[in-house]
């Protein structure tokens, strides 16, 4: 692969920076750091990005995206992430969106797409159950034929952001006769169906974005059936393997560790700052390289990924890896750094409590956060087991 860096590359950073500048308002900017924005955020971001005719990033101009690089993919969020921004609905822009673009009937795109980009739907992703994490197969929420309508009965868990989503996608088992996988079919559910129950799970950050999901005699129109009767795996196979790339959160991993240097920049020690310290100053150089390494890395992947080459799975699986291990490892340098500044949890405390001024307090504030949602990070979108499996299958092959 060829990394010298695209002349032009320069230009387009600054045209980011420029709109970031002059076209999105103050309180769009800067905003506290989280796991992902509240939905009137989000919304009103995705309706600017549209405007702009940035509202799908991620796309080809085929599909309605910008059509843009890798490269400049990465600028994109990396520059958003610096200036502070919303987040946008990852479900739809890089899960949902490329599934729809390839599977779906003109009907579907046009009712679902549409409203997505234009900033007036959410979504959110149902495919884990409690019996059904790493080995998705084994999910047993039925869908049985019934007339034009599917009716929906089981349960799923760790359903990020259900709570705020209008629609969700999900796995359903169609046909228990067959394999499991081949039993498996990929369905549209409108949130706001008669028999969906949405409970909350609180995560060790203190925050609520985690749900468990309960569907009682849903009905669902056959016509929200993507693809045909059974196929739910091999779109779900398509969808994961468009995502490799952006497990790392590359933005995320960068904004750590611009902190990390500020913190290392700006604390008091004993002959200094915490930076003219050689044994930080090292392990801070150890994580900037493993961070270039993965840099390096996503752009890889990301450019097998839209040629479509199949061993970017294992390359991918690696990539989880050793990114995952990194978010862990620089956002617990973080809270180390700070000493005891770093053990102010959770950053939405009760706002009229009394806080005495500390050294980097905005930024203390979220440290312990990201740290504990990180810890998460080696689990969700597949344990690293399940990818060191990966890994050792295909090795074996070779």
């Amino acid at each position: 692969m060829d990394f010298q860096a695209d002349p032009g590359l320069e230009a387009f950073r600054q045209e980011v920076r420029q709109f970031l500048r002059d076209k999105v308002p103050a309180d769009l900017k800067g905003l506290p750091r989280c796991t992902r924005s509240p939905r009137a955020e989000i919304l009103r971001w995705q309706k600017l990005l549209r405007a702009h005719g940035w509202g799908a990033p991620y796309w080809p101009v085929a599909h309605g995206g910008t059509g843009w690089s890798v490269e400049q993919m990465l600028v994109f969020d990396d520059e958003c992430t610096a200036a502070g921004t919303p987040t946008q609905d990852g479900f739809v822009q890089k899960m949902l969106g490329p599934v729809l673009n390839a599977f779906a009937t003109p009907a579907q795109k046009a009712e679902h797409l549409r409203a997505a980009l234009d900033g007036e739907r959410l979504w959110c992703q149902g495919f884990s159950e409690p019996g059904a994490g790493s080995d998705l197969a084994s999910l047993k929420t039925r869908a049985i034929r019934d007339g034009d309508h599917y009716v929906v009965n089981g349960q799923k868990i760790w359903t990020s952001y259900a709570h705020h989503a209008d629609w969700i996608f999900m796995l359903v088992r169609t046909d228990t006769t067959v394999r499991k996988q081949a039993g498996i079919s990929f369905l549209l559910v409108d949130m706001k169906t008669p028999g969906i129950t949405v409970r909350p799970i609180r995560s060790i950050d203190d925050a609520h974005h985690l749900n468990e999901t309960f569907f009682d005699n849903v009905r669902v129109p056959v016509a929200n059936l993507i693809g045909e009767e059974g196929a739910g795996w091999n779109i779900t196979k398509f969808l994961l393997n468009n995502e490799h790339a952006t497990t790392a959160d590359l933005p995320d991993l960068n904004r750590y560790m611009r902190e990390l240097r500020r913190i290392a920049a700006t604390l008091d020690v004993a002959d200094g700052k915490l930076i003219d310290q050689p044994a930080f100053a090292l392990k801070l150089a150890r994580l900037d390289a493993e961070l270039r390494a993965i840099g390096m890395m996503v752009q890889r992947v990301a450019r097998m990924e839209m040629a479509h080459d199949p061993t970017s799975h294992v390359l991918g699986s690696m990539l989880k890896l050793r990114a995952t291990d990194l978010q862990q490892r620089i956002t617990e340098a973080q809270v180390e750094a700070l000493g005891d500044y770093g053990a102010v949890a959770y950053a939405h405390w009760h706002e009229a409590a009394p806080a005495q001024p500390y050294p980097l307090q905005d930024l203390a504030r979220g440290i312990a956060n990201d740290m504990f949602v990180r810890r998460a990070a080696t689990i969700y979108g597949g344990t690293s087991e399940v990818q060191r499996g990966i890994v050792a299958k295909m090795m074996f092959r070779l």
